[in-house]
């Protein structure tokens, strides 16, 4: 949830996520179907509030990254879990139209990539307002949370990114994976992987891949 790539294919896109997390939180499930208001997702899920990070159905993948567009000061309590939010999102016949009326007040700050219908979006909530920006799907991108990363730090890995888009004449799905687990692998700070004194990780990479309309979803658990 902390760190997401967005790779085009000539038949889809490749969609990567990794999560960074306290390793004292109670570790996720791996990826398996649910049935939420009768639509079939599938995601890997977080036992403490239920929600998750990353999910998909036949159409559409939602990737949830912390905070929007500048770190916030987290309050003690809100009324909802992100990750609940992403189930909400998910269920919604259509997300980008259900994303205009949802009810984000006493929520946390937050950031959505959103790929639906063929279509690349971008959503954020920073507590006051929603903002919407449509991507090129064209494009590559890479999003890091602002949570955990700050502004020069996510314009290094974006770098780091782009140097790695160049160098490589046809990137496959595990070539990314690689990227995600060990572009500056001894840099355990702001590395693709982190270890922030053995109490902040990154503890799972999740990918999913768009190819003739299917999507296949992978995950490694790194604990």
């Amino acid at each position: 949830m902390c760190t997401v790539t967005y790779v085009p294919k000539f038949d889809g896109c490749i969609i990567t996520s990794n999560r960074d997390e306290k390793i004292a939180r109670e570790r996720a499930l791996s990826p398996q179907k649910h049935s939420i208001n009768n639509k079939t997702l599938i995601f890997p899920k977080d036992p403490k509030a239920g929600g998750t990070w990353i999910a998909h159905n036949e159409n559409k993948i939602i990737v949830l990254l912390n905070g929007a567009q500048e770190k916030h000061i987290p309050k003690p309590l809100y009324r909802k879990s992100r990750g609940l939010i992403v189930l909400d999102l998910m269920t919604a016949e259509n997300t980008f139209n259900f994303w205009k009326t949802i009810d984000l007040d006493d929520i946390e700050p937050f950031t959505i990539v959103l790929f639906e219908d063929n279509k690349l979006i971008e959503l954020q909530w920073n507590e006051v307002y929603k903002k919407t920006t449509i991507l090129n799907k064209q494009e590559f991108h890479i999003w890091s949370s602002a949570t955990l990363y700050s502004k020069e730090i996510r314009e290094q890995r974006k770098n780091w990114f782009h140097q790695f888009i160049k160098t490589e004449k046809k990137i496959s799905p595990e070539q990314i994976f690689n990227f995600h687990q060990f572009t500056e692998a001894n840099n355990k700070e702001f590395g693709l992987q982190i270890n922030r004194n053995d109490m902040l990780k990154t503890i799972s990479i999740t990918q999913c891949v768009v190819s003739e309309n299917q999507i296949q979803m992978s995950y490694l658990d790194l604990l």
